[in-house]
């Protein structure tokens, strides 16, 4: 267990934590809502015939929404999808998933957030979803917890790009990447967070291995926000000497 953060201080050069804030991604994190974002992008990809499967949407969690249609018109259609592809498609989707979406929490994702928080550390979302029937339900499912949030429409860069991670350390109060880390649960995400310089927990709420979360430079993986919830008095420490 020292090692694993004692490798992270020393590849960074720093020479302790100095824990303010946790940033946590939103879907798969907070919100039970993966699979309703992968059925409505399959359906929406079908209608629109191109090609691909449910599974892979867990692999693209995090980018904006331009940037997954692109990805698949290029793979499937040799080209990018014009801005008014992008629209419709993007449109669509989102109305399925409005459908779709039943708004559950991830087990433990409010008990961990509450009791970070009631710690005195900052609480931040920081998600590549535009998706407002989430966003805007933040509040009432977290009333209180969340101090800021950085969304799709802040960013020009989505995940794996760093600029979502450091946008939040900025609005967490201007920190540096050891007084931060991330919770996170895709592998872009986790990209996004370690090329921002952040400590990395990944909890595998999703159908992947583990090892696709390790291999993007998780510090930490584990089976769920339970997982995190029990173990956070032992990671406390390390963070907080």
């Amino acid at each position: 267990m020292t090692t694993t953060f004692s490798d992270y201080l020393n590849k960074r050069n720093h020479k302790k934590f100095d824990l303010k804030a946790i940033l946590f991604d939103m879907d798969g994190v907070l919100y039970d809502s993966m699979k309703w974002h992968a059925k409505s992008w399959k359906e929406t990809m079908d209608e629109f015939d191109i090609p691909s499967t449910s599974e892979e949407f867990y692999q693209y969690e995090g980018m904006v929404g331009s940037h997954t249609i692109n990805h698949l018109m290029n793979r499937e259609k040799g080209r990018n999808a014009s801005e008014e592809e992008v629209r419709t498609i993007y449109k669509r989707k989102t109305e399925l998933f409005s459908k779709y979406n039943d708004g559950s929490l991830i087990p433990y994702a409010y008990d961990f957030v509450k009791r970070v928080h009631d710690e005195g550390f900052t609480c931040v979302i920081v998600t590549g979803s535009g998706q407002p029937t989430l966003i805007d339900k933040i509040e009432s499912n977290y009333p209180g917890l969340f101090a800021h949030m950085v969304t799709a429409f802040d960013v020009k860069n989505g995940k794996p790009h760093p600029e979502p991670y450091l946008m939040g350390l900025q609005k967490a109060g201007n920190l540096n990447p050891n007084q931060a880390i991330v919770v996170e649960n895709a592998p872009r995400g986790v990209e996004a967070a370690v090329a921002a310089g952040i400590f990395t927990i990944a909890v595998n709420t999703g159908p992947m291995p583990d090892s696709v979360l390790a291999d993007a430079g998780a510090n930490i993986v584990l089976p769920s926000m339970k997982a995190l919830y029990d173990n956070w008095d032992d990671y406390r420490v390390y963070f907080t000497v």
